[in-house]
């Protein structure tokens, strides 16, 4: 079931997108800022509380409501699994918008890939150059791909649907709290790096068993260490050397130039690498997907 309710929650989320691009973050926002005001005064300890509140106590209402439901229904309980799926896997966020980027840079229409870029990242794009726009969009599919689908499934693998969400809800709050520079922010910021530091490595190795291996092992223990977050790095540098393309470096920003380091190796970034990143993308999700499928019909013949 586990397989076929991950399918579904893949396909629902390609085909019928979420009308508001995160209703989850939308909807659980007002929750982590109401937590943030009632809890926080500056200690860790609070914030270890807080943490708990908001992440582990909706995480152990959703598992038991599951197990229950799988218990009593089958079916009830795979229907749980893929509405829980389906508003933590966020499949649109790298599908669509990187394809549409891309075709707009093969048409030259800078103006209409920046405006895309900034709706899809947020931030200033009006100074980026074609090159520029394929590579951030390389990095945000790379990105989102990560976050979005493969750390969230890898939780699913080990603990179901409750899985899936407790690492989404754990990457709403470090959000949320990013900017809450005293003890309170410490610990939420701390839990999401445990819980992302095996999926980040399993990313990245992905990347590298269905693209270029040799480059992007190389990149990954050679420069992941120099970009400014590790598990982005990890995840950059093996999927720019699965790919064979040059990301960060220097970067204009608002007047400036934003130093960056340099991830990959081989071609300078453009359309058709941009279009490789999502199929790279697309790739994993199928080797992932045959995993799971195997590993159920090993279950099946067990039993």
């Amino acid at each position: 079931m586990s397989f076929l309710s991950l399918l579904a929650a893949l396909v629902l989320g390609y085909y019928r997108p979420e009308s508001q691009p995160d209703w989850l973050r939308n909807i659980y926002r007002p929750y982590a800022a109401w937590l943030e005001q009632n809890f926080n005064d500056g200690r860790k300890q609070h914030g270890m509380l807080a943490w708990i509140v908001a992440v582990l106590l909706p995480v152990i209402i959703v598992g038991v409501a599951y197990i229950a439901l799988y218990r009593a229904n089958t079916v009830l309980g795979a229907l749980l699994s893929v509405a829980i799926l389906y508003f933590v896997l966020r499949v649109g966020r790298f599908g669509h918008m990187p394809e549409r980027i891309s075709s707009k840079l093969r048409e030259n229409k800078l103006d209409e890939a920046r405006t895309l870029l900034e709706e899809w990242q947020g931030g200033d794009a009006h100074t980026y150059d074609a090159a520029h726009i394929a590579k951030v969009g390389i990095e945000s599919t790379l990105r989102h791909a990560h976050y979005d689908l493969f750390a969230p499934i890898f939780w699913f693998f080990l603990l179901g649907p409750a899985g899936a969400l407790l690492y989404r809800l754990a990457y709403l709050v470090k959000v949320e709290w990013a900017d809450k520079h005293d003890g309170f922010g410490d610990f939420p910021l701390q839990a999401f790096d445990w819980l992302d530091w095996l999926p980040a490595r399993f990313t990245a190795a992905s990347f590298a068993v269905v693209g270029d291996f040799e480059d992007a092992v190389y990149c990954w223990r050679t420069q992941a260490a120099a970009w400014p977050n590790e598990a982005q790095g990890i995840i950059l540098a093996s999927g720019a050397g699965a790919l064979g393309v040059r990301l960060g470096e220097t970067l204009p920003a608002q007047g400036v130039l934003e130093y960056r380091p340099e991830l990959g190796m081989g071609d300078d970034a453009d359309a058709d690498y941009l279009q490789s990143a999502t199929g790279l993308v697309w790739r994993v999700l199928v080797v992932m997907m045959g995993l799971l499928l195997l590993l159920t019909f090993a279950h099946w013949l067990g039993n």
